[in-house]
């Protein structure tokens, strides 16, 4: 293969449209814009949302509940995931490498579904009651982390 030779499939790429040149092109005079009305000037740009001026569906219909802009995420680990490493001591930086969360860096809570095979120590910043039973049933550990 010849990498100065590639070219695109044949039929792949079209020229674009060159609206507005002359009445030999059949995209003369309005170039495809009708007549009149505000969508055949130069300037405009249809917003998002905007329905010609009738009251837009995000504006008519009702608001409800509120957005807490102080709410934190918590990554959620439940024990089943867990038992499949096969590491003794599991923290977010290994639950992050197995890709049970998205990042080291988040807040992690492990639930209880699921059972361990054996004694592990997991470390997370949340636990549910039910989870710290199971993990020190088999002889493993759930540390708490600090807030970071």
């Amino acid at each position: 293969m010849n990498l100065s030779k590639l070219k695109p499939a044949q039929g792949s790429r079209k020229d674009r449209k060159r609206v507005g040149r002359g009445p030999g092109s059949g995209w003369g005079k309005t170039a495809g814009r009708g007549s009149k009305g505000q969508l055949q000037g130069s300037g405009y740009s249809r917003k998002r949302g905007f329905e010609g001026g009738q009251m837009p569906l995000v504006r008519r219909i009702p608001k409800r509940g509120f957005t807490n802009i102080h709410r934190e995420e918590i990554a959620i680990v439940n024990l089943d995931g867990l038992a499949k490493l096969r590491k003794e001591e599991i923290g977010p930086k290994e639950m992050a490498e197995h890709r049970l969360i998205q990042k080291a860096t988040d807040r992690v809570k492990v639930l209880g579904r699921g059972d361990l095979a054996a004694a592990k120590t997991v470390r997370a910043h949340e636990f549910s009651a039910s989870a710290v039973k199971k993990i020190e049933a088999k002889g493993g550990q759930a540390v708490v982390i600090g807030k970071d």
